[in-house]
């Protein structure tokens, strides 16, 4: 016969019991359902403990809870028993234990992990990935930006695990690169497919200023705008919308990068085949004038072919201003063809080649000797600019406004916007250059007044005032002066106010200068030159005779 136990016995048997049999707080314990009611599950997880737990714990993600009376589930204990004397249990987090063990591992071996976006937070969303709940940063949602993340509320789909710390309890995941990495598996399918020099057809995607994104099932190419007409496309959409299905041509396929180049115009007759043919040099054609820059106009001859007139062969006569002033976009043009570069593919053209040369036209219609009349333009230090017909200038030169006046004086007669009237000199069509005077209206009175005179010639001149420094006389209505030391040899005769208004005085011309328009007179020069003539014609110092002698004799001779 056994023995009964002792009290110290039976306490530590009850003891052992109880830990064997009474589950620890904050384990996962096995459980069963015995019943469901008010939206719950009440679970008996042995030891006589029932807990309850909402069914919405018991639904996976996007999903509805299923659960039944004897399904054998798997609960976190919190506390063996709460103020209800009920044990405390949760299948969330039991499912989160269980979840993060299962992340844990996906995450080593880089697998994708199935959840659901259940919510919005800042900078992302909230994923449910089978009770743990991860963050989806918003760049991470598609490949590209998502403007309405609502028909992804909820969705049951796959993700890849960026990194976790299950310690801090964070995990970040990404739905773009599951996406992407579906896209290159995709793209790699298409793109074996397809061959450089292969036409398809393709799906308008999308539309930037460089281009379009077209979809060539599944893959996207990219039409660039260069490609997408012969002729200049200022922006893909003049051509091109959204949707619209298009026949391309693949131009090239890079393996490494699975980038695709498109183009559109290949599939069309290159204009510039037959350039030269219908754009002869020298011929003249209608063009559309496409763009403008500092440097000249772009004309469109036909869709396709361009040319350039440069600034220079814009305009006859406006030089030095911007292209846009003298042409404006979508202008309808004359242009003459100048040079073809069929290797460049460059055309030149010119604009004032179409329109005949003025200063020709003027040489034809103004011969030298026409008498013109135009406004004063500009006045500079050397001459007056004449505005004449067809926006073209004459210059009149500082020597050629007066006959009686130095230019520099002349000038300071004219302003700007004065009309004047002169006569045509000269005109150079190659240097674009036409040459007026103004003096030319007029008889040049120094040459009528000196007409006969030379130098050495002895003149008589009427006195017309008298001065400190000499007097001033009168020739033939032109004015002229002789200076106190040309007015006698004998010094003490050089005083002009020996002289009086109205008389007339002998005087011997020294210099003759047609270009100053200047006559020099001398009486002492002439006395000089009669005492000179004297001395030859009636003696000389030789023959003993006076000076006095001689010149009395000179003074017989002469009555």
């Amino acid at each position: 016969m056994c023995a009964k136990p002792t009290m110290e016995e039976f306490e530590a048997l009850l003891k052992e019991s109880l830990e064997i049999d009474t589950p620890d707080e904050g384990s996962v314990v096995k459980g069963r359902v015995i019943a469901i009611e008010a939206g719950q599950a009440i679970i008996d997880v042995g030891y006589k403990m029932e807990g309850r737990v909402d069914l919405k714990e018991f639904a996976n993600p996007g999903e509805a809870p299923e659960i039944a009376v004897g399904d054998e589930v798997e609960v976190f204990l919190d506390r063996v028993e709460n103020s209800r004397g009920e044990a405390s249990i949760s299948r969330e987090k039991a499912r989160r234990e269980e979840a993060w063990d299962r992340l844990e591992k996906a995450y080593e071996k880089e697998e994708r992990v199935d959840g659901a976006i259940f919510g919005r937070v800042k900078g992302g969303f909230t994923v449910d990935l089978g009770g743990a709940v991860a963050f989806l940063p918003g760049s991470q949602v598609d490949v590209r930006p998502v403007r309405d993340a609502g028909p992804l509320m909820g969705l049951k789909q796959p993700f890849q695990i960026l990194k976790m710390d299950r310690r801090r309890g964070n995990i970040v995941v990404s739905r773009r690169a599951i996406l992407e990495e579906s896209r290159a598996e995709q793209r790699a399918e298409v793109i074996a497919q397809l061959a450089e020099g292969q036409v398809v057809d393709g799906v308008v995607k999308n539309i930037t200023e460089y281009g379009a994104f077209v979809d060539l099932g599944g893959v996207d190419g990219l039409l660039h705008v260069t490609d997408m007409a012969w002729r200049r496309v200022n922006h893909p959409s003049e051509i091109l919308s959204i949707g619209e299905t298009v026949k391309v041509q693949v131009i090239k396929i890079n393996k490494e990068t699975h980038r695709i180049s498109l183009g559109m115009k290949q599939l069309q007759a290159d204009p510039w085949d037959s350039v030269e043919t219908s754009f002869p040099i020298g011929s003249v054609h209608k063009g559309r004038v496409t763009n403008i820059t500092d440097y000249g106009a772009f004309v469109e001859l036909e869709p396709g072919v361009e040319g350039l007139v440069h600034v220079s062969e814009m305009s006859w006569t406006k030089k030095n201003v911007h292209p846009g002033k003298i042409v404006s976009t979508s202008q309808e043009v004359d242009v003459m063809v100048l040079e073809i570069d069929g290797a460049k593919r460059r055309v030149s053209l010119g604009l004032k080649q179409t329109q005949r040369n003025p200063w020709e036209v003027f040489v034809e219609t103004h011969p030298v000797g026409t008498q013109i009349e135009g406004e004063v333009k500009n006045i500079t230090e050397f001459g007056l600019f004449i505005g004449l017909d067809n926006d073209i200038d004459g210059m009149v030169h500082l020597s050629d406004l007066s006959w009686d006046q130095r230019g520099e004086d002349a000038i300071q007669n004219y302003r700007k916007g004065d009309v004047v009237q002169a006569v045509v000199t000269d005109v150079d069509v190659e240097k674009e250059r036409i040459s007026l005077s103004v003096k030319g209206l007029g008889e040049d009175t120094f040459s009528d007044a000196i007409d006969g005179v030379k130098r050495g010639s002895i003149i008589t001149v009427n006195v017309t005032a008298i001065e400190d420094g000499g007097i001033e006389v009168e020739y033939n209505g032109m004015k002229a002066f002789i200076r106190r030391s040309d007015l006698s040899r004998d010094r003490a005769e050089q005083r002009p106010e020996r002289f009086q208004v109205g008389d007339k005085v002998d005087a011997r011309v020294t210099n003759v200068d047609a270009k100053t328009r200047r006559l020099g007179l001398s009486i002492k020069a002439r006395e000089i030159a009669e005492e000179k003539e004297a001395v030859e014609q009636y003696g000389s110092s030789d023959s003993g005779a006076s000076l006095g002698d001689i010149l009395g004799a000179a003074l017989k001779g002469d009555r």
